[in-house]
């Protein structure tokens, strides 16, 4: 990173200051400190604040969850660790796989609903084929191809829509099986996590669905199996489980009564839960918002899944009609299943940035912002792969992993209402700013929020807020010491103004990933409520590469496009390989509370649809994109008026 590299300019006039003290007392460690921002001569000793950001995915199933294990992987939870830290295995298909470089972390994910029922399918369980609902399903998944596919969407629609399947394919929380599988995840985690190299998380999803609409969230653990096999992970089927959010919540603290440990739930997909995810009054069933919702919403979801391989969740063009970038991997067509068509209504209640905006005026009316999240991309694979790079792709599930006809294959459908597979985003990473690569540390980075987000390119970003950052504190080449020293970074809040400041002042910084396309810009998007009530927004271009200048129009010219969609490539002759500036904050308003965060775009590359292009010789259909500007969301900073 940046702040990782040497001192090339101070270094050089110590160096040549060498002959001067060389018959004078040596100094003493006080006065190097005080020409040094470390505590050392050395900048990257006895650091207090994470140096490099830890990359993984917080969102990952196998073949334990029952549409993953319906749609034919067989790949569990081992498998995805090994790949995850770098091993190459093939997948369902046979396929050999394996990632560019490895990856720090991975939550294994699996839905807690039914958790292991494709393991009983698969093994022809006695349970299952002495039922005749049981058989019939068994045997269509048995005979594969699109009758294993047919079977697949059977059951996931029927859940979607809340129907009661057989009770012969019903796992229920607290039975031995159920117990059994979970004590497999546990243990296959357990087994992967590697303290100060690779940490393997414990985790489930819960899958509550509200007529289709997406209310799933993903719990992490921050701790290890002894405390996770206290309790069996929460389901939303009654009377043990729920689909209420707060009943979630209530489970989660119970397990940290029982156990003395610490969970936390990502929250994820609104885009496909048809406006619910982010409520303004009241709950989906019509419960107003109250104190209790807010704080203990606050409490439990520090992080929200903002882009993932369902679509792009941080902004909708209708929302931000001003974003020329805000159209990006769009799925709005409607809820989970389709069974629902999507309205303008809904688009409110399902993207960060109006949720981020909505935060402000439920802090201002109920003391507590519920929606003062982190930002993280993650997959949502149900192939056991966590592939995010547009180069290496491979797909939703084991349907979609590469073959020459997947551009055009049908992912969802209900009625004429279809999702194909060129609309699979290859989306996205978590990257976490914490001090070692352990549980403990990448938990508790999670829980303050030193996270962000990217579509899938390893773009390295830090973002800091304060009242007096300088160019100079930019240009030392060691900009966290300032950054974390006279302010707070990404995730934080802002201090009180000091006497006599006017605005404040964001210092941002990026790199490119190292094997990916150079930057096109560097945005900060601000949103603040007004006096009267109303949110507002606005993206400012605050650094950019090359000899661009914003028209009349304030709008800064398009980088331009070095793809070559034929072969499938591009080059890096446009853009820069690293950004950053000080930025303060023009329209300023100390009576209004804001939030800003920082998106990083890089210049056109090709999507994965151009590889399947290149490499198998795919029809893509003719509304499928071809190139992509991948991008950073960090997590938000946020501006509290006083009193």
């Amino acid at each position: 990173m940046l702040m990782n590299r040497l001192l090339t300019t101070t270094s050089a006039m110590v160096l040549s200051g060498a002959a001067a003290f060389a018959f004078e007392p040596s100094p003493d460690a006080s006065s190097l400190t005080a020409a040094f921002p470390g505590t050392s001569y050395s900048p990257y000793a006895d650091r207090g604040f994470p140096s490099r950001p830890l990359w993984g995915d917080t969102h990952l199933h196998t073949s334990t969850s029952f549409d993953a294990g319906a749609f034919g992987n067989r790949l569990d939870a081992r498998a995805a660790y090994r790949f995850a830290k770098g091993e190459q295995v093939n997948a369902t298909t046979g396929m050999a796989v394996k990632l560019s470089r490895p990856l720090d972390f991975l939550v294994v994910a699996d839905h807690s609903d039914n958790m292991g029922l494709f393991d009983l399918i698969y093994a022809q369980d006695g349970s299952i084929m002495a039922d005749p609902e049981g058989r019939r399903i068994a045997t269509m998944v048995a005979n594969g191809g699109d009758e294993g596919v047919a079977a697949a969407l059977e059951l996931i629609d029927a859940y979607s829509r809340g129907q009661k399947i057989s009770p012969a394919l019903a796992i229920e929380s607290g039975s031995k099986p159920f117990r059994s599988v979970w004590q497999r995840q546990i243990a296959a985690a357990e087994e992967a996590n590697d303290p100060g190299t690779f940490t393997a998380f414990i985790g489930y999803e819960w899958t509550s669905l509200i007529q289709g609409g997406n209310m799933h969230r993903v719990v992490i653990y921050r701790d290890g199996g002894e405390k996770a096999s206290m309790a069996d992970p929460f389901t939303t089927e009654p009377p043990v489980g729920s689909i209420n959010p707060r009943d979630l919540w209530a489970w989660m603290a119970n397990y940290e009564d029982l156990t003395r440990g610490d969970v936390l739930a990502l929250a994820h997909n609104g885009n496909l839960s048809n406006g619910i995810m982010f409520p303004e009054d009241a709950q989906y069933d019509g419960t107003a918002l109250d104190e209790e919702y807010v704080r203990t919403r606050a409490l439990w979801e520090p992080m929200y899944e903002a882009t993932q391989i369902k679509g792009d969740g941080e902004a909708h063009p209708f929302l931000s009609p001003n974003d020329e970038f805000a159209d990006y991997e769009t799925w709005d067509k409607g809820n989970l299943n389709l069974s629902e068509l999507k309205t303008d209504d809904m688009l409110a209640g399902e993207y960060a940035r109006e949720a981020l905006k909505t935060g402000l005026k439920l802090e201002a009316r109920l003391g507590i912002n519920p929606y003062k999240f982190g930002m993280v991309g993650s997959t949502d694979s149900h192939t056991s792969l966590a592939t995010a790079q547009e180069d290496n792709f491979f797909g939703k599930h084991s349907g979609t992993e590469p073959n020459p006809g997947r551009p055009g294959h049908v992912v969802g459908q209900f009625g004429d209402v279809a999702i194909l597979g060129w609309e699979q985003a290859a989306s996205g990473l978590a990257a976490v700013w914490a001090a070692e690569n352990t549980r403990e540390a990448i938990f508790d980075a999670m829980e303050r929020k030193e996270v962000y987000a990217t579509t899938g390119s390893r773009i390295g970003v830090r973002f800091f807020g304060g009242w007096d950052y300088t160019d100079e504190d930019l240009t030392s080449r060691t900009p966290a010491f300032a950054g974390y020293g006279r302010g707070v970074p990404m995730g934080g809040d802002l201090p009180a103004a000091p006497e006599g400041a006017a605005a404040p002042t964001f210092m941002v910084f990026a790199l490119k990933d190292p094997i990916g396309g150079n930057l096109d810009r560097i945005q900060i998007v601000k949103g603040w409520m007004t006096a009267d009530g109303a949110t507002e927004e606005k993206v400012y271009d605050v650094a950019w590469g090359g000899d661009r200048a914003p028209g009349e129009d304030g709008k800064l010219p398009p980088v331009g496009s070095t793809v070559d969609v034929a072969r499938a490539t591009w080059t890096n002759t446009i853009g820069a390989a690293e950004l950053g500036t000080v930025w303060t904050d023009p329209d300023f308003d100390p009576a209004h509370r804001a939030f800003y965060y920082a998106r990083v775009i890089e210049i056109p590359t090709p999507r994965w649809t151009a590889y399947d292009a290149f490499r198998m010789g795919s029809e893509v259909p003719e509304e499928s994109p071809m190139e992509t500007q991948e991008r950073a969301y960090t997590s938000p900073i946020w501006y509290t008026p006083k009193g």
